[in-house]
């Protein structure tokens, strides 16, 4: 039936519901009263005489074939839509497995007719607009029978009026705030596409450059299932079309194609089907062939492309007649990790000088195409590959084949891609002539291509015309593996928003050095896209994954979540984007209950380790994001970003004092950092992934801060990071002696010490200058040797000197207990003190001996027992010089000998042991045993007496006339043979 007349028209029989077969269209018309239209005869149309006696709804029955398969939802698709007819709105759906979906009225459609909003649900009875719309516009639907995938009906707006009409903002089922929906909002831009989530802020979204002025809608109808849809402009006459309006002349019209269809879970997961699975409906069957091609898989790695003219002094010096694209491929090493991809425009804006043709161009540089074929294997050895361009509007010059003319080029320099100038697409020819003589070449091209172009082309520009990038790029849903890459052009002014969604969006970025502008900023900004780049590098799998998923939910707005799990779905990785100045720290990313023994979460931004926040409902990561100041807002430098990533556990990592301990079984190489990981950080060292300890200190000098261990596979990837500290003040063991010649018998004066575990907790009480970490100084195994019985006395260090004439480099305060180089008469047999370390060591080398370590000297003291004192769990003053106000013989005491007899232990003179230890500003080598010297006139001094075996302390090194002391003596150690 048809209603007329400031009506709606229907091709269905009222109160009943219709096959497919019975519908043919569906026409809404919106006209002025007293049209002149042929069918504004409603006498003629019993059917609407039948709508107008009785007072009622009528719904009809807009049945379609379902998808024949459907990759977001499960078993069930779209098989009709039910609608309220009186004021055109939808009140139901039935899948294919013949679930009725009933909701609550909802229009078919929303628009912007001459800057007013109109609902279908504004029709009155009589289908009318209200004023001032009122008579002017005509619209008919119509459904397309057979159609697959998906529901398709055509929408027609047609100007009936005597003026010109806007439409705008054709939204499926409206755009409502409970919808999630995307239509254009705000003042004219480039880029004033919206998308708007319920609850949410609106986030600016770049659609494809066919699909501005598209539609996108999608609402819940039920416990399980969703609607999505989509309105595209698909045809138009006697209308002007721009980006988002289209002007109806008088008697002109617009056609907009419906798509819709059902999906479940998430709303994003209506978007996949519209964008990813169906590609907007640009092409019945995408062609996969070069994204299947192996030699051209290489772009899906490579982030960082820099275009440079061939007049760049960067690239050519006039003066001395040198090319310096080896000096500024080194600088971006050390900025940026270097260029993935370099190219070369020696064309516009100098082409149509004269005759020369761009090939020519090419041809004439200085050096010639040999000089460029050099070039472009400079590029390769510093891993960047070389692009030249294509110019296809040069059609005035001398005349050449583009295609065999380009191939030539490619052949002779070994070019490893073509930038398409002016282009959003390439061609099979181009691709082909490519391919004649060199595999893996890429076409690039300067604009974005459009889902139907994308199976023609592998990457593509997000322009610089955009001089403001949406927060969020649905050009990379439709094909993730599509290379995409932001321009940046230093002329535009700064580039830290654009940098910064490049990582958000999980894309590229190229720097267009093609202006002359080379600000101060710069080098700057070469060094923040070497930290975003980084990120994308050795991550690239995660990017280049169909599953990924936009905006995920957030607790802050302003603050967006794209969600990438790894193609292997073990693990994922979050980029978050903020625009709120003040920044965020606290709880932000939704997780999952996590098996800690599996898996753990750090910020691969700000490199730490990660614990989920489980005291809410909904665990979620804490994320650090960092402030910007206030008055960048809408602008270029706006905005802060980040990277989180869920590992497997692949690495333990235990640092004790200096030493790394390091175990995986996956991987083949891992690296640690002085610090955060980036292209101008030095300090850092590689080692093969496998079980292995190493001195931190030895690899990268003296360091105190962060340390940070990646573990690489095969391909370069990081696969799992831990990240540790070296405290402030930590002190480190620089300095151990030196095995000696190993003895068989047991040497005169000493005793032989049994192999075994010194288990003891060390301390002391005074920890403003920290002590060695006692888990390094706790259940240490010791190998047998031998140790004096006695401290070295001073009649032992007379007989040294008698023998070799030692004299110290600096005598300050050495044996200043003697006099006249003499032995105070009776202190013979007493320990021999004011000496240092130097000196002990030299006394040493003459036996043949050595000074012992710490854990040597503590075992020898304590024995398997663990106790206290040398003799026992319990002091006894008689066991040792305690009360007596200087030295005694070393012999005096042999009741407070060792479990393995060795005597004079503590009490009598500190002993210095061989181990020397730095921190960031001092070295110090460690003392045990105490001495007879104990102040008490404060608790400041050093502990003086006899000390118990679980103190240590320290002897802080300054100049030799200061480490000689009163004090503190030695004693000597021997290695043993080996049996």
């Amino acid at each position: 039936m048809e209603y007329t007349g400031s009506s709606i028209r229907f091709a269905v029989q009222p109160l009943q519901l219709l096959p497919l077969s019975a519908i043919t269209s569906l026409q809404i018309l919106c006209f002025m009263q007293g049209d002149s239209s042929p069918h504004s005869n409603i006498t003629e149309m019993p059917h609407c005489l039948a709508l107008r006696r009785f007072s009622f709804i009528l719904s009809i029955l807009i049945t379609f074939l379902a998808l024949g398969f459907f990759q977001i939802t499960t078993a069930q698709n779209l098989a009709s839509i039910e609608f309220k007819t009186q004021e055109s709105q939808v009140v139901g759906f039935t899948t294919t497995g013949g679930i009725t979906l009933n909701i609550s009225a909802e229009p078919l459609f929303s628009a912007l007719i001459n800057d007013s909003l109109v609902w279908s649900a504004d029709l009155t009875e009589k289908a009318v607009f209200p004023s001032p719309l009122a008579d002017k516009i005509k619209v008919n639907i119509e459904v397309v029978k057979d159609f697959e995938p998906g529901f398709k009906t055509l929408l027609t707006f047609q100007n009936n009026g005597q003026d010109t009409s806007t439409i705008e903002n054709v939204v499926p089922f409206g755009q409502k705030s409970g919808h999630t929906h995307i239509t254009a909002s705000g003042p004219w831009s480039l880029t004033r596409t919206k998308l708007f989530r319920p609850g949410k802020s609106p986030v600016g979204v770049i659609l494809p450059d066919n699909a501005w002025e598209m539609g996108y809608g999608a609402f819940q109808v039920g416990d399980k299932y969703s609607v999505t849809s989509i309105a595209r402009r698909t045809d138009h006459q006697k209308a002007e079309i721009s980006r988002w309006r289209t002007d109806l002349y008088p008697g002109g019209s617009v056609t907009y194609t419906f798509y819709a269809d059902l999906y479940e879970g998430p709303w994003q997961n209506g978007l996949k089907l519209m964008f990813q699975d169906r590609y907007l409906y640009d092409l019945h069957e995408f062609d996969q062939s070069l994204y299947r091609r192996d030699d051209l898989k290489w772009i899906r790695d490579q982030y960082l492309i820099g275009l440079q003219m061939a007049w760049d002094r960067d690239f050519y010096n006039q003066r001395t007649g040198e090319y310096q694209l080896q000096s500024f491929l080194e600088k971006m090493e050390k900025l940026a990790g270097g260029w993935d991809i370099f190219g070369i425009w020696p064309t516009w804006p100098r082409l149509g000088i004269d005759q020369r043709n761009q090939w020519d161009l090419y041809r004439d540089l200085p050096g010639g195409l040999d000089k460029l074929a050099q070039l472009a294997d400079t590029a390769r050895k510093h891993g960047t590959r070389f692009f030249i361009a294509y110019n296809p509007w040069d059609k005035s010059t001398r005349e050449e084949n583009p295609h065999r003319a380009m191939a030539s080029l490619i052949d002779q320099i070994d070019a490893d891609g073509v930038v398409l100038d002016t282009r959003g697409k390439s061609s099979y020819k181009l691709q082909s002539a490519a391919d004649s003589v060199r595999d893996g070449v890429i076409m690039y091209s300067e604009g974005m291509a459009v889902p139907k172009h994308m199976s023609g082309i592998v990457s593509g520009r997000v322009h610089n015309a955009i001089r403001m990038p949406p927060v969020l790029n649905l050009n990379k849903l439709i094909k993730p593996d599509f290379s995409i890459y932001r321009v940046g052009d230093p002329g535009d002014g700064p580039l830290r928003r654009g940098l910064s969604l490049s990582l958000f969006n999980g894309y590229g970025y190229e720097f267009n050095l093609f202006r002359p502008d080379r600000p101060s900023w710069l080098p700057k900004a070469y060094r923040y896209a070497g930290k975003i780049v980084r990120v994308l590098r050795e991550h690239s799998p995660y990017f280049n994954s169909t599953q990924w998923t936009p905006l995920i939910d957030s607790p802050a707005d302003s603050i967006w979540i794209n969600q990438w799990p790894h193609p292997d779905h073990s693990t994922e990785l979050f980029t978050i984007f903020n625009l709120q100045p003040e920044g965020y720290h606290g709880p932000l990313i939704p997780v999952d209950s996590l098996k800690s023994d599996q898996y753990h979460y750090v910020d691969i931004w700000n490199h730490r380790e990660l614990t989920p926040d489980t005291t809410r409902k909904q665990p979620r990561l804490p994320a650090k994001l960092a402030a910007f100041d206030e008055s960048w807002l809408n602008t270029r430098k706006e905005g802060s970003v980040a990277a989180i990533a869920k590992y497997r556990k692949l690495i333990k990592a235990r640092l004790v004092v200096d030493s790394l301990y390091l175990h995986t079984d996956q991987g083949t190489e891992m690296k640690v950092w002085a610090g955060d990981p980036s292209y101008s950080n030095s300090r850092s060292f590689s080692l093969p992934a496998r079980d292995t300890v190493v001195n931190v200190t030895d690899k990268l000098g003296f360091y105190e801060g962060k340390l940070v261990i990646q573990l690489l596979n095969r391909k370069g990837y990081v696969i799992d990071e831990r990240t540790t500290h070296l405290s402030p003040g930590t002190p480190r063991l620089v300095r151990q002696p030196e095995k000696t010649r190993p003895a068989g018998e047991v040497p005169s004066g000493m005793k032989k010490v049994p192999a075994g575990t010194v288990s003891v907790q060390l301390s002391n009480r005074e920890t403003f200058i920290p002590y060695p970490d006692s888990a390094y100084t706790t259940d240490r195994p010791v190998a047998s040797f031998y140790m004096d019985v006695y401290p070295v006395t001073n009649a032992d260090f007379k007989k040294f000197l008698d023998a070799t004439g030692y004299e110290p480099k600096h005598p300050k305060n050495f044996l200043n207990h003697w006099h006249d180089d003499e032995i105070p008469e009776g202190r013979e047999n007493h320990p021999v003190v004011w000496i240092n370390l130097a000196d002990a060591r030299a006394y040493a080398d003459w036996t043949q001996k050595r000074l012992p370590t710490e854990m040597e000297w503590q075992w020898a003291a304590q024995g398997e027992s663990a106790q206290k004192w040398p003799w026992g769990v319990v002091m006894d003053s008689t066991r040792c010089n305690c009360t007596h106000p200087a030295t005694t013989p070393v012999d005096s005491h042999p009741e407070g000998a060792s479990p393995f007899g060795i005597q004079d232990l503590v009490g009598n003179v500190w002993q210095l042991t061989g181990d020397i230890y730095k921190n960031a500003s001092y070295t110090y080598n460690i003392i045990r045993g105490g001495s007879y010297y104990k102040p008490t006139s404060s608790w400041w001094y050093v502990k003086g007496g006899p000390q118990p075996l679980d103190e240590t302390q320290m002897l802080l090194h300054t100049g030799p006339g200061l480490n000689r002391n009163a004090t503190v003596g030695f004693r000597l150690v021997k290695d043993v043979a080996s049996p």
